[in-house]
């Protein structure tokens, strides 16, 4: 059994506990004011958290499907630090926009999938991913069209999206994949990588513009 699944077994479980037992889920989920008051686990424990069923397949599936090839890629131990580096990159970059927002709270394993996917994406550029499981397109493009999206949605300020925590899995994905696997990411993909550093730089600067 792969590292990956092994994560999505204890998340699904983890989330369904949540579902079903409301203090647990207040005392674990991403909130700005636990977080405030020294909670800090909340960075990481939001990840095992989930608004509903739909929410938790749909994370599970794609993690599932990327996992494999990033645990077979980089061994068990660089792949926790991605994917649990995108959980806290993504939960703290949220902290860091939402800091002065008491009401704030998130719960979902999307940073850390998304770190995985980019990780996916930086490795091999040009693979097909297949949209809505139906329509292929260079993960590249998938990419670049994600983090348009992503970044634009940070717009809505009470989007029940966490778009922020979404940027910061990619950044994380992306940069880690780098720093584990330079000869691949950046040396065969030069200009590829540069231009997803690009495409995080420029919606870092964008999320930070709008929140001055």
């Amino acid at each position: 059994m792969s590292l990956s699944t092994i994560i999505i077994i204890i998340t699904v479980i983890t989330s369904y506990m949540g579902f079903n037992d409301s203090k647990l889920f207040e005392k674990y989920k991403f909130s700005v004011s636990g977080i405030k008051a020294g909670e800090y686990y909340r960075f990481i424990t939001s990840a095992f958290l989930h608004a509903n069923w739909n929410h938790l397949l749909i994370n599970m599936f794609t993690l599932y499907f990327f996992g494999n090839f990033v645990v077979s890629y980089f061994g068990p131990g660089l792949f926790l630090l991605i994917y649990f580096g995108g959980v806290f990159v993504g939960n703290y970059l949220s902290y860091y926009f939402h800091k002065n927002d008491l009401w704030y709270n998130a719960i979902g394993a999307s940073a850390g999938v998304n770190a995985v996917v980019f990780a996916y994406v930086t490795l091999l550029p040009f693979e097909m991913i297949y949209f809505f499981a139906i329509i292929p397109i260079p993960s590249i493009l998938f990419a670049l069209g994600y983090l348009w999206y992503t970044t634009k949605g940070t717009q809505d300020a009470y989007s029940r999206i966490g778009h922020e925590a979404h940027f910061g899995g990619a950044i994380a994905g992306v940069v880690l994949t780098i720093l584990f696997a330079y000869q691949q990411a950046f040396m065969q993909h030069t200009l590829v990588t540069i231009v997803l550093l690009s495409a995080l730089a420029y919606g870092f600067y964008y999320i930070q513009k709008r929140n001055l």
